[in-house]
């Protein structure tokens, strides 16, 4: 059997100041090194959301790697390979792509942007930490079915190695 490092995740969504952002947060925190989360954006900002910022390191969470950068970069020789990619929101998924190396697995979760939403201070962080919700249950539930679909692979594996006893 081989054994083969994380698997390698690339969150997209067009400015690449929040829910990507977010979600590479949460699954380099939930993923137990299985994973290796990224984000990038379309058109990235020039910065990472201060709330985005705030609510990570409210819950414990390393930010001082978090950066809004371009998807291009992951589309370069040398980048990671990624094996699975999804696109947080709508105008990222309708979008056309770079051509990724390695043909990742692709999916689309339709998140509402948490930027722009409120008026007070208080309203935005509520919103914030909404969508962090949504995106960890949605993350932790992405991390539970690729965890069981290998856990599936290797008993079948081991029971194809395995001699009969008839």
């Amino acid at each position: 059997m081989t054994v083969r490092g994380p698997l390698n995740v690339l969150f997209l969504c067009t400015a690449n100041s929040a829910r990507s952002i977010l979600s590479e947060a949460i699954l380099n925190h939930i993923g137990n090194g299985q994973f290796k989360a990224f984000s990038a954006g379309s058109q990235p900002g020039s910065k990472v959301h201060p709330n985005a910022i705030e609510l990570l390191e409210n819950l414990g969470h390393p930010t001082s790697g978090l950066r809004s950068k371009s998807w291009e970069e992951f589309a370069e020789p040398g980048a990671p390979i990624m094996d699975h990619i999804i696109t947080v929101c709508n105008n990222a998924a309708g979008e056309a792509c770079p051509v990724w190396p390695g043909h990742p697995i692709t999916d689309h979760w339709d998140i509402r942007d948490p930027a722009g939403i409120g008026v007070t201070d208080d309203e935005r962080r509520q919103t914030f930490a909404q969508t962090y919700r949504c995106l960890e249950s949605k993350i932790q539930s992405f991390v539970d079915q690729i965890q069981n679909r290998e856990e599936d692979m290797t008993s079948k594996t081991v029971s194809q190695d395995s001699p009969d006893k008839g």
